[in-house]
C-alpha cells in the first residue's frame, strides 16, 4: 500500500501555519482596509498618493504593501520551509514562458483581487493564499475584508470553514438546491460578453446575482446564497493566483471547480492562464452543468477549447 501523500511540507505544523495565516490575513485586511478609507496603512507602509501627487494611487499602493506584507511574512514565520513563493506582483520577474518553477510546494498569492470594485468602493475585493504541491492546490485561504469574512480550506481534510477576527468558526453551508432551474448563478459585475450570455440563456438557470472578486464569488457559494460561478475566457482569462485559493477551499468544503470538460484545474504548468470554461459549484449538479455547457459551447464558439 502506498503511503499518503504529505498534507504540508515537512517540519511545518498544520496548527502552526494556520495561526500565522490568520495573523497575516487580518494584517492584509487592515492594510487594505485603510488604503480604502484613505486613511494612514499599518506597519510603517506610506499613505497611497495620487497620480497628481507624483504616485500610482490606492489600488497600486494597497497591492504593493499587502504584498510585501505577504511575502514578508510568510519568510520571516517559516525561514527554513521547502516551499517558494508567487505573487502577482513578482510573477513577471519570477516566471518564464512555458517553463514552470522548479518548486514542489509553491504559495501562489493575489494580494488584491477585484481592483476594480476596491476603487470603486463596493467592498467587494479579497486577499488569495494557495498552497500548491504537484500543480494541485492543497490548502487556500480567502480573505475578504470588507465583512470581516476569511475562509480556510484543507483539500486532503476535505474541510473548509470561515472564521471573523474573533477566530469563531462557521464550517462551510452549501445549498441544497438541485435543478437547474432553481441554481442561484453569481457572475462578475466586470467580465461578461455575449458568448457568456448565450452560454447562461442555454444553462437555463435560476436567479443571479453580481459579486466582485472571484473569491467573493466563491465565498456566496461556500455560504450557500448561490449555487455557481462560470468563468468563460475571451481576449483575456484568469490566472492561476485568480483560481488557485478559491477552488481549494470550494475543492474542501465538498464543491466543485473544473472545466467544462470536466478537466481539474492545474497551476504552475508554465501558462499562468486559466482559460476555457471553468465552472465552480456546490458539486450536487456539477456534471450535469459541465455536460450542458460543453454542449452549448460548441455551437456558440465551435473550436473553443473548454
Amino acid at each position: 500500500m502506498m503511503p499518503a501523500a504529505a498534507v504540508l511540507p515537512a517540519g511545518i505544523e498544520e496548527e502552526q501555519l494556520l495561526a500565522h495565516l490568520r495573523r497575516l490575513s487580518w494584517g492584509a485586511a487592515d492594510i487594505l482596509l485603510a488604503y480604502g478609507r484613505g486613511e494612514q496603512p499599518p506597519y510603517g507602509f506610506p499613505k497611497a498618493l495620487s497620480v497628481d501627487e507624483g504616485g500610482e494611487g490606492p489600488v497600486s499602493a494597497a497591492d504593493l504593501a499587502v504584498n510585501q506584507w505577504l511575502l514578508d511574512g510568510l519568510a520571516q514565520a517559516f525561514p527554513n520551509a521547502g516551499w517558494t513563493l508567487l505573487s502577482e506582483e513578482t510573477a513577471k520577474d519570477q516566471l518564464t514562458a512555458g517553463e514552470p518553477l522548479d518548486a514542489e510546494w509553491l504559495w501562489i498569492l493575489d494580494p488584491l483581487d477585484g481592483t476594480k470594485d476596491f476603487l470603486q468602493g463596493t467592498g467587494e475585493y479579497a486577499v488569495h493564499l494557495a498552497l500548491v504541491r504537484g500543480g494541485e492546490a492543497v490548502l487556500g485561504v480567502v480573505l475578504l475584508p470588507e465583512k470581516e469574512e476569511l475562509w480556510f480550506g484543507l483539500v486532503p481534510e476535505q474541510r473548509a470553514w470561515r472564521e471573523n477576527r474573533a477566530g469563531e468558526q462557521q464550517p462551510a453551508c452549501l445549498s441544497p438546491r438541485r435543478a437547474l432551474s432553481e441554481l442561484v448563478l453569481v457572475a462578475s459585475r466586470n467580465h461578461r460578453d455575449q458568448r457568456l450570455e448565450q452560454l447562461l440563456e442555454a444553462l437555463a438557470l435560476g436567479d443571479s446575482k453580481a459579486i466582485g472578486s472571484v473569491g467573493g464569488k466563491v465565498a456566496t457559494i461556500l455560504r450557500g446564497e448561490t449555487d455557481l460561478y462560470i468563468s468563460l475566457s475571451g481576449k483575456s482569462a484568469p490566472k492561476d493566483w485568480d483560481m488557485a485559493a478559491p477552488e481549494a477551499v470550494l475543492q474542501a468544503a465538498g464543491g466543485a471547480f473544473t472545466h467544462a470538460d470536466g478537466r481539474p484545474l492545474r497551476y504552475n504548468t508554465g501558462d499562468v492562464r486559466q482559460a476555457g470554461c471553468l465552472i465552480a459549484s456546490h458539486g450536487g449538479s456539477h456534471q450535469e452543468l459541465c455536460q450542458k455547457a460543453a454542449a452549448a459551447m460548441a455551437e456558440i464558439d465551435p473550436g473553443f477549447a473548454v
